[in-house]
């Protein structure tokens, strides 16, 4: 169900990537092709940039660090500032590249999932699920009691992955679930509790203070736990992506971002604000709807994605 057939290849990380970005890829090449390097082509670049969702004040930066090489005729030329400027998104970005690797201890390894509504919390549970079940024994937590159709689509995903999940009944405390969770997978040796919670908005502070609550509740049961926090982003939101993750980081503490739907009308620069800003790993990008479209997060890729001429399949 979930596999792609010998004759239907997967696609590469770049090529998926080049398919979800291709209207800013589509801006940058045009910027490049034969243009002398001059005041103009450097305002149309910032401009680009800031319309990628990359922010005003690193796409200034990033234009003064251009314009310092070129007075020092390190760039001569527009296929130079092209790869200049891309080095320089992919220095940005290597320090966000982690890989997010789950230790042999503790067990239960906690992973919390956080966000706002329909940034795909649910579905990166269950593609995590499916993906960590090739070396782990995983278990599912509804923690969104909120709205029943969570509790269902979390239970589909534990189906198709014959993978447990512990539910209660909608409006149930989030904290005392994600309790029964962690106990359930104590008790049967599991690796792995992946704990779904409701989607918020960042300015929610009742809601905010519930995931407060779930992660004291982990925390008086293991000091360590949740051992990981992960932010569920759109990234088709821009810019305010990065206004929900300072204010969760803010409240809550994350340990990690998940960036998804970086397959239809997200730009892709938001991926440069967040990790300048936060310095937090990027571990996952969402690049398709298909199981295996959720992928390690690989800054080349990713820039080289933004630039070089569509990889054919």
């Amino acid at each position: 169900m979930f596999g792609l057939s010998k004759n239907n290849p997967k696609p590469s990380l770049l090529q998926k990537l080049q398919q979800g970005l291709q209207r800013t890829r589509h801006h940058f090449s045009d910027l490049f092709t034969g243009k002398a390097i001059d005041d103009d082509l450097l305002e149309e670049l910032e401009t680009q940039l800031i319309m990628a969702d990359v922010g005003i004040e690193l796409s200034q930066s990033i234009i003064e660090n251009l314009e310092t090489q070129i007075n020092q005729g390190k760039i001569k030329d527009s296929s130079q500032l092209s790869e200049a400027l891309q080095q320089q998104l992919v220095a940005i970005l290597d320090a966000s590249a982690k890989p997010l690797l789950i230790p042999k201890k503790p067990r239960p390894y906690v992973v919390l999932m956080v966000g706002i509504n329909g940034a795909g919390k649910t579905t990166t549970i269950g593609k995590l699920a499916n993906q960590w079940q090739a070396t782990h024994s995983v278990l599912l937590a509804a923690g969104d009691t909120f709205r029943a159709a969570a509790v269902e689509q979390l239970q589909v995903w534990g189906n198709r992955l014959s993978v447990p999940v512990i539910a209660q009944q909608t409006g149930a405390d989030s904290a005392s679930v994600i309790y029964d969770a962690y106990s359930s997978a104590q008790a049967k040796a599991i690796d792995i509790v992946l704990a779904d919670t409701a989607g918020r908005l960042h300015t929610q502070n009742n809601l905010m203070a519930e995931l407060q609550k779930v992660k004291r509740v982990l925390s008086k049961i293991s000091p360590e736990a949740p051992h990981q926090t992960l932010l569920v982003i759109d990234g088709g939101t821009g810019q305010n992506a990065l206004v929900q993750a300072k204010q969760f980081h803010q409240d809550i503490g994350l340990t990690g971002i998940v960036l998804t739907k970086l397959d239809g009308t997200a730009k892709g620069g938001i991926v440069f604000a967040i990790a300048q800003q936060l310095a937090l790993p990027i571990y996952y990008i969402g690049i398709g709807e298909g199981v295996e479209d959720l992928r390690p997060f690989e800054p080349q890729a990713f820039v080289s994605a933004l630039f070089e001429p569509a990889v054919t399949e």
